[in-house]
């Protein structure tokens, strides 16, 4: 990992206050929840969940107190109901809460629920995290600003996501990277996109184990879509680098594809490819994406030591002093967006 990509220390969790409870209130996130997060922190025990191999995940599968269970698994199946079919209860009978795992590596300490539908053994995953604000514009950005999107309830201090489908990016590099070359270019041009997407909106530490793949069987090979997953470090570090995935060592195998089959004047198209189709759908989603900006802008997401930082290093990099105005991080975010954006529609124009 290169000098600067490291986080100086461990990231606050900031509370999501009252401008932003409203924004997500106006746009159908913010639900009445039957549990909370602190709720399943009331587990009794706890046994380490191993993979397949036998290898420690860093994940704990938990165990309620056997009268308490039946009334959390029954607001479970009611949460997933709601990311499903909208509250739609029928479902409920179909289904059964096979497993809650906690992971307490990492900022949002989650709790995954893997649930079952006893019809067909079919099984799904949805998370259940204390809300960070930070997260909340990270993922609300994904929505507005990226090809993706993410299904999410907030209510008081807790955070419900849904599941994002795909191969962790770790895992990608190390069985999918050796197929035709005609697929490696199609990895490469795709890691080129989500490079660029995650820099635009300054979404940070983008290694392969915070993102996952989409592969998506095509008439000749096949589509790779990559998603970020954690969203934690939207907007918080004061290092430039720390939001480009290209510097992160992690990425490596992927980012010498892209040396091996891709010129410099091919990365730049893709690079503006993506920032047109980020600009359109900015223009498209413009009144909720301005309403999420004046929100933004006066948050409390990061520390001033690390907004000054970022500050002065994108005015050094873009060569704009219009970087040097933001009084806040997310001023900073906003002003880097529609920078990078808003010219593209000028071109477009």
């Amino acid at each position: 990992m290169q000098p600067g990509n490291v986080p100086t220390h461990k990231k606050f969790t900031y509370p999501v206050r009252e401008p932003l409870k409203q924004y997500l209130a106006d746009y159908g996130h913010a639900v009445p929840l039957p549990i909370h997060y602190e709720d399943l922190l009331r587990h009794q025990t706890s046994i380490p969940l191993l993979d397949q191999e036998g290898n420690d995940t860093l994940w704990e599968t938990v165990y309620f107190p056997e009268h308490e269970q039946t009334e959390i698994y029954e607001a479970l199946k009611y949460i997933y109901a709601l990311l499903k079919t909208q509250g739609e209860t029928d479902v409920f009978e179909h289904l059964t809460i096979a497993r809650i795992d906690h992971c307490t590596f990492g900022n949002s300490k989650p709790f995954r629920i893997r649930i079952i539908n006893k019809l067909n053994d079919n099984y799904d995953h949805f998370y259940i995290k204390r809300a960070d604000a930070s997260r909340v514009y990270g993922i609300e950005l994904e929505n507005l600003l990226s090809p993706n999107s993410v299904l999410f309830f907030f209510n008081e201090n807790t955070l419900v996501e849904e599941h994002i489908v795909g191969v962790p990016g770790d895992i990608f590099q190390t069985k999918y990277l050796n197929g035709s070359v005609f697929n490696q270019i199609r990895i490469a041009k795709e890691f080129v996109k989500f490079n660029e997407r995650c820099f635009v909106r300054l979404l940070g530490d983008m290694r392969a184990y915070n993102y996952v793949v989409a592969i998506t069987p095509d008439i000749e090979g096949n589509q790779y879509r990559m998603r970020a997953i954690d969203f934690d470090q939207q907007s918080y570090e004061g290092a430039r680098r720390f939001y480009l995935p290209q510097y992160f060592k992690e990425n490596n195998p992927v980012i010498f594809l892209g040396i091996q089959h891709m010129k410099a004047e091919t990365v730049r198209q893709y690079q503006l490819e993506e920032r047109s189709l980020m600009a359109m759908r900015m223009q498209n989603e413009s009144v909720q994406v301005n309403h999420l900006f004046r929100v933004m802008a006066t948050d409390d997401i990061s520390t001033p030591l690390k907004a000054e930082q970022l500050k002065a290093e994108l005015a050094d990099f873009h060569q704009c002093e219009k970087f040097l105005g933001c009084s806040t991080m997310g001023e900073l975010v906003v002003e880097h967006i529609r920078y990078n954006l808003e010219k593209e529609n000028r071109k477009g124009g």
